[in-house]
């Protein structure tokens, strides 16, 4: 592959990279089936999409393909590897196919990896996504740091596995990026070290810091799975928020959760009960930025970006 089409876009300051529909044919039934192909086979060249030169750690890729039970199959990924869902993704790449086509249904069904979602954008340009269900794993989980220190979490599924840690005792501020940057760093390995995983020994790549800020409202950190931290408040991190509230009561059903990120950028959301969890929807805006072409010359040595020490070749 010598090039590219992509419209980049953000959604509360996270970039999505979204790869023009129709560049790349994959095989397969399922999107999942789907997804683990153009790993195997193109893996080095999602890993250029999100990497620099070509981009950043912090860019999440997605891929529109074929679906036989939704509109439009939808593929994510990052620096290191596969998503589950993403949030602020799919509401990107919402705004990116109306960039593309004014006429594009303004209701779409998606089928990621993890199940069919459903997102509608309405004439201000804001989208609101109903995403798989997620739930409460496992509540007031304790990980003990190398400091000593004994902290406490809730291991939640909101299409990708979240550790959601409110002990942490840290100011959820940017001014205090490098602290929030390494602490949570540091709960990630722990977490790899004493085997704490999600349900059926799933790895959990999320780790989500969280404080109130007032009635129904809250704020997160959230570190991402390449050790990059996410701009926006994480569609799928919010909705792990909002499984934890449900599970514990502290959020009626359709009430509405205001989730905050450390740049300041919000998603609103609530939650209905369904059997096994509770389903999310969330709301946010997104804004288109480019459209390039990215072109790969076999000549240059990072032609297939800079490797990550945690990702792809």
């Amino acid at each position: 592959m010598k090039s590219l089409e992509v419209i980049d876009s953000h959604t509360g300051g996270e970039p999505t990279r979204l790869i023009l529909p129709g560049s790349i044919a994959l095989g397969g039934d399922t999107v999942a089936d789907k997804a683990l192909r153009l790993y195997d086979g193109l893996g080095s060249v999602l890993g250029a999409i999100c990497n620099e030169p070509y981009g950043s750690d912090i860019i999440i890729g997605a891929i529109i393909t074929e679906s036989q039970v939704a509109d439009y199959g939808l593929v994510f990924f990052n620096n290191v590897g596969l998503l589950g869902m993403c949030g602020h993704g799919l509401i990107g790449v919402m705004e990116s196919l109306h960039w593309l086509n004014p006429n594009e249904k303004p209701r779409l069904t998606f089928e990621t990896r993890v199940g069919v979602v459903t997102a509608e954008r309405d004439t201000s340009g804001a989208v609101t996504f109903q995403n798989v269900t997620a739930s409460l794993h496992a509540s007031g989980v304790p990980v003990s740091l190398p400091s000593g220190r004994t902290i406490h979490g809730d291991i939640a599924w909101g299409g990708n596995w979240f550790f959601l840690c409110s002990d942490h005792g840290l100011d959820l501020s940017y001014r205090n990026l490098p602290e929030l940057m390494s602490f949570s760093s540091e709960i990630r390995r722990v977490l790899d070290r004493d085997q704490i995983t999600g349900a059926n020994g799933d790895e959990i790549d999320h780790i989500e810091l969280t404080s109130s800020l007032g009635q129904n409202r809250g704020r997160n950190f959230v570190l991402c799975p390449g050790f990059a931290y996410d701009r926006s408040p994480c569609g799928t991190g919010t909705s792990a928020k909002l499984a934890c509230l449900a599970a514990h009561g502290e959020l009626a059903e359709g009430e509405i959760w205001t989730q905050q990120s450390i740049t300041g950028s919000e998603f609103t959301g609530s939650y209905q009960v369904v059997e096994g969890g509770a389903i999310p929807t969330i709301s946010g805006r997104a804004f288109v930025t480019a459209k390039s072409t990215l072109f790969f010359d076999p000549s240059d040595p990072f032609h297939r970006g800079i490797p990550n020490a945690e990702g792809l070749p």
